[in-house]
């Protein structure tokens, strides 16, 4: 098997006669999406993108988006992923840490405005940012050049592919753990085709048959793994620019999909939107990550309307859909977290918390896996590498789940401090360190709670005389963070309930969710 087996551009299969993708209701067959692959490999080296060369994207789904992927794998070069939520502290961040020298960013969408988002990053914050390339105008105001990406309107001079390129990063998702920033996850295309082949023969994808709504962000693992999926089985994908559950709702019935993954409150509001007992007969698969609490109803009410929710397990390391559970699974088993791995070479165990030993089956403890999906490492960090991966090469995920003794795995719930908001896996440490950056607040601890059915982050703040107002603060951080991480409340104490160890003082991070939920239920 060569190299060329494992490339990204193996998985277009041009002789398919089902289109590729659609959006917005036109379609881009496989012939005219590799010709747009080669125009954007040839518009990258007009850019003087190269081997090893960072271009962050930050746009909403596109054929652009897919392309500009494609097309680094063959200059050689990396794609940092930037969600489109994020704003200037993290976007700062994520420039910083790839050492991106291009960015490529959408003029404009809907209510988010790129350009006001990057007037808050100072120069020096990303000294390897040259300019900015802009999709839908010739540009910005912005204090980088810009140059319109005009790759599918002019052409550039055809470049050769890059060779044996195939085991060097390609593509960078951001995740947080316990540290304080996002740490960014290398994956090349080795282990990005390898797994969108696995995740194609494990569904048993027809091309004929099968088609995917795409509704989740190609930036995050999860709509991109999906994505590579359906593109490796020659399926078509139907694709929503961002999720809105109306068009969503229309799609699915009018195309006949039989696949679509997301988290359970995107599956909850499309069943809002129907009133009709079994409104999507042609769905087979709905595969989902279950955020929110409820979703045990909300999966028992999908069922009885004949949308199928398949619990499902991954992550930005081991990528979205490593595994997932069967159709012959009992509905219990078949709805929780987990299930079984895609590739038939992944191994999952279970490591004991407390003995460091592995675990039997049945008996909760860290989730270890090595897979082919595995990642190459976390970018310019080997420390992290090294902490994250043991000397057998397993992945230690942080998540704590059982072995079930049929092969399948059960997830169970997150270990260590890392908070599940707005869908996505965000550190503590991240939105402490941009409210101790604020006027008046010398420090601050965040903890996540159960508000009204849905996981928000509480905060308390010691002040450094005056009392800070919340307002204030609330809406400096909507400046700096994605929505999803700005406090739902801003609570001022004098100190942090501690615990003294035989390592140190530990803040008693428990304490503080409870003293959070007392206050917010005397309000």
């Amino acid at each position: 098997m060569s190299a060329d087996d494992f490339s990204l551009e193996s998985l277009i299969h041009t002789e398919a006669a089902e289109p590729a993708f659609v959006f917005g209701g036109t379609q881009v067959s496989r012939a005219e999406f590799t010709a747009k692959v080669e125009q954007t490999a040839a518009w990258l080296a007009a850019q003087d993108i190269g081997q090893g060369d960072v271009v962050a994207v930050w746009l909403v789904n596109r054929v652009e988006w897919i392309t500009l992927l494609f097309a680094a794998a063959r200059r050689g070069a990396i794609v940092a992923a930037v969600n489109t939520r994020y704003r200037s502290a993290e976007v700062a961040h994520l420039l910083r840490l790839s050492g991106a020298k291009l960015m490529v960013v959408e003029a404009a969408f809907r209510s988010i405005d790129f350009a006001a988002i990057l007037a808050d990053i100072a120069g020096d914050e990303v000294p390897a940012l040259q300019k900015l390339a802009v999709v839908g105008a010739d540009a910005i105001p912005a204090q980088w050049p810009c140059v319109r990406f005009d790759a599918f309107e002019r052409s550039y001079p055809p470049v050769p592919p890059a060779q044996d390129e195939i085991d060097l990063p390609v593509l960078l998702y951001t995740t947080s753990g316990t540290t304080k920033g996002p740490k960014l996850v290398a994956h090349t295309q080795r282990t990005l085709a390898t797994h969108a082949a696995s995740v194609a023969k494990a569904l048993k994808l027809d091309p004929q048959r099968h088609s995917l709504l795409a509704m989740l962000p190609f930036c995050g693992t999860f709509g991109m793994t999906s994505l590579l999926g359906f593109i490796a089985a020659g399926a078509t994908v139907h694709v929503l620019d961002a999720f809105e559950a109306a068009p969503a709702v229309k799609i699915l019935g009018e195309q006949n999909i039989t696949h679509a993954f997301g988290s359970d409150e995107m599956f909850r509001r499309i069943l809002a939107l129907t009133d009709v007992p079994r409104p999507f007969p042609h769905l087979e698969v709905c595969g989902f990550a279950a955020f929110q609490p409820g979703w045990r109803e909300l999966a028992a009410e999908a069922e009885a309307r004949g949308l199928p929710l398949f619990g499902l397990y991954g992550s930005s390391e081991v990528q979205a859909l490593f595994s997932i559970a069967r159709e012959g699974d009992a509905f219990a088993d078949r709805i929780e977290g987990g299930g079984w791995p895609m590739s038939p070479d992944a191994q999952v165990r279970v490591r004991d918390t407390e003995t460091g030993e592995l675990a039997a089956q049945g008996v909760s403890g860290e989730i270890e896996i090595r897979a082919p999906s595995r990642f190459l490492g976390y970018f310019n960090n080997p420390d992290a590498t090294r902490d994250a991966i043991t000397a057998d090469g397993f992945f230690r995920t942080g998540d704590i789940g059982r072995l079930r003794g049929d092969g399948a795995f059960v997830y169970e719930t997150r270990a260590g401090d890392a908070m599940r908001l707005g869908g996505f896996l965000v550190a503590p440490g991240e939105i402490e360190d941009e409210l101790k950056s604020c006027a008046g607040v010398a420090d601050a601890q965040v903890v996540a709670v159960d508000l009204k059915g849905q996981a928000r982050c509480v905060a308390f703040v010691i002040p450094h005389q005056e009392p800070p107002h919340q307002e204030a603060l609330v809406a400096r951080l909507r400046e700096r963070l994605a929505g999803y991480k700005v406090p739902a409340r801003i609570y001022v104490v004098d100190a942090f309930p501690v615990t003294d160890s035989a390592n140190g003082v530990k803040i008693q991070r428990a304490r503080l969710r409870t003293m959070a939920l007392e206050r917010i239920a005397a309000e």
